[in-house]
């Protein structure tokens, strides 16, 4: 690293978190509930590009997190074509948040470069997720030990990829922006977000997607060994 870097702030969900996988489980425990007759692998086929939509929305303030809530599952159904009324369509939204922090499978590599990292740097979290969600993930996957300070979109009134939200990440951990550094897998959210705020950042790419020149990436996690 070009910089000497002090704090290290991660991403939650697709970074250490592995969301698709937990989510997955989570929507196979709700369906069984409810007794909804769908093919889990044809819903997530609809659903998880509709989830990110709404994600991306909500991002920018576009919609509410009711309305994502709410929107993601009824989109995905409708174009499943599946007869489902608003009030079961309501309960699984609230099911699916509250089964989602009982599974929790994370990227290989996540507890050992933790644990290496750890030694070395102050670690943070900064997640455009919701509080208690959230807060449940790192509990349960047994990870909250590693981080000094947990920045959420909730207590810090906006989301990335917009400075404030940096910015009180900052404050809560009492770091400098030039010391402090962001790893995540949105390029927009984390890795742009980050730089325009003043950060160094890495792109945990692993989708491999297309990126710009200058942007350090990671495709495994135990690769930030060679950056720090």
């Amino acid at each position: 690293m070009e910089r000497k870097i002090s704090d290290i702030f991660f991403d939650l969900d697709h970074t250490l978190w592995d969301f698709e996988k937990n989510s997955a489980l989570a929507f196979e425990t709700v369906f069984s509930k409810h007794q909804i007759d769908v093919t889990l692998d044809n819903f997530l086929v609809h659903y998880i590009p509709i989830n990110l939509k709404y994600w991306q929305l909500y991002q920018y303030d576009k919609v509410t997190q009711q309305e994502l809530r709410y929107g993601r599952l009824k989109e995905a159904f409708d174009l499943m074509n599946y007869t489902i009324n608003d009030e079961t369509i309501e309960l699984i939204s609230v099911d699916y948040i509250n089964y989602l922090p009982q599974f929790n499978h994370l990227f290989e590599g996540t507890t050992e470069i933790l644990e290496y990292l750890s030694k070395k740097y102050r670690l943070h979290i900064i997640t455009n997720g919701f509080q208690e969600v959230q807060g449940n993930k790192l509990r349960n996957a047994n990870i909250q030990q590693y981080f000094q300070t947990v920045t959420n979109s909730e207590t810090a009134g906006v989301k990335k990829p917009n400075p404030k939200i940096f910015e009180y990440a900052l404050n809560q951990a009492n770091a400098s922006k030039e010391c402090s550094l962001m790893i995540g897998d949105s390029l927009e959210a984390d890795v742009m977000g980050a730089i325009n705020c003043g950060f160094d950042a890495i792109f945990f790419n692993v989708h491999d997607t297309e990126t710009f020149d200058n942007v350090k990436s990671i495709k495994h996690l135990l690769h930030l060994k060679e950056y720090l």
